[in-house]
């Protein structure tokens, strides 16, 4: 269930991509209260949402299942337990040690998996810092510009359209408004729909890597439609494919390493770089859509599918990578089986992924 967790903690970054957009359309409407600016209220309003919360929780939040005080001393023992033994059937080493930094630097699986999260994580910033001014250069005001960053968010697909309209056949007397607005309801009823539907199906096959590969075709089809000089209409449906491709893929990219990176410690570490150094990619791309380049963004657009290109080379290496390493453990274990040698539960603790019993998880 990890890429569920991990969906489900994303999914409020689509919730909040999706309700951002329309309180920005209501700030805005305060432009000249207090001789400030629509946006400047929208960064003081916003903002000191952020920091209440953030400040509430620094008291809320426990560091680990062991010192949760909202769960019973039965459930803090059971998750431990859970967590100890989830990819590891002697369980996890409890000590850190100087070689867990090294053994995670020197793994080739953890600088691949970089450039993967690179390949997502930059569509992902791209997207979501510049959504409003792709959809300005549409030729929509500044409100309605923020307006329309809500739907794909929420990723309507054709069957949630579809369903909203057979929800109110009856209502003859209606305003066309007051049907958009009950048809983007609708829609939010239905938000971040692809990222749980793919983080389930997910955990039920025990498979990343489609979903993942799922996201970078969404993200492609979508920059490669808003690059092109194609119809405002398809150049919006673009957007959606790439939110919802950038959303719903990140978990698994998330997952997929937490997965295969076995001991805590070394998890620890190996998560905090695949994190860290993979932001840069984020990094760059909040720096590529230029004002100069409106309304087509052409430089910014390219990077992003360059972004993706990297991730299409990337993903199949780690892939047959982990297949063969896996085919390898299998051959190695059956060996082991007939001339009855068999490892004992430190050493295989103490080697975790590197352990022959210990398989990747594609």
């Amino acid at each position: 269930m990890l890429q569920y967790r991990v969906g489900i903690f994303f999914g409020g970054a689509t919730l909040a991509g999706a309700f951002s957009g329309l309180l920005a359309f209501g700030i805005s409407f305060m432009s000249g209260t207090a001789g400030m600016l629509g946006w400047s209220w929208i960064f003081i309003i916003e903002g000191l949402a952020t920091v209440v919360v953030g400040f509430v929780s620094f008291f809320i939040l426990v560091d680990f299942p062991h010192t949760a005080e909202f769960l019973t001393p039965e459930e803090r023992a059971w998750i431990v337990h859970r967590k100890k033994y989830d990819n590891s059937s002697v369980g996890e080493e409890e000590h850190f040690e100087l070689r867990h930094i090294w053994e995670t630097l020197l793994d080739w699986q953890v600088w691949l998996h970089i450039l993967v999260y690179m390949s997502i994580i930059a569509p992902l910033y791209g997207i979501s810092l510049f959504l409003p001014s792709i959809i300005n250069g549409f030729g929509f005001s500044t409100a309605i510009s923020q307006l329309l960053t809500v739907p794909p968010y929420v990723f309507a697909s054709a069957s949630s359209v579809l369903s909203t309209s057979s929800l109110y056949p009856s209502c003859p007397h209606a305003s066309h408004i007051h049907i958009h607005v009950m048809r983007i309801s609708a829609i939010q009823n239905n938000t971040a729909v692809t990222l749980l539907w793919w983080a389930v199906w997910s955990d039920k096959l025990k498979k990343r890597y489609p979903f993942v590969l799922a996201g970078l075709v969404y993200c492609l089809v979508g920059f490669a439609i808003n690059i092109s000089d194609v119809g405002i209409g398809a150049k919006y449906f673009g957007t959606f494919l790439i939110v919802a491709g950038a959303y719903a893929g990140f978990p698994g990219v998330v997952a997929w390493l937490g997965n295969n990176l076995a001991g805590h410690y070394k998890r620890g570490v190996g998560m905090a770089l695949h994190i860290g150094i993979g932001n840069f990619g984020g990094a760059i791309a909040s720096n590529i859509y230029r004002t100069q380049d409106a309304p087509r963004y052409i430089v910014g657009h390219g990077v992003e599918l360059m972004f993706v290109g990297i991730g299409f080379i990337v993903l199949p290496i780690v892939v047959l990578s982990y297949k063969r390493i896996n085919a390898r453990r299998d051959a190695i274990m059956k060996e082991a089986n007939e001339k009855g040698t068999k490892l004992t539960p430190e050493e295989l603790r103490r080697l975790g992924d590197r352990a022959p019993d210990f398989r990747y998880t594609l």
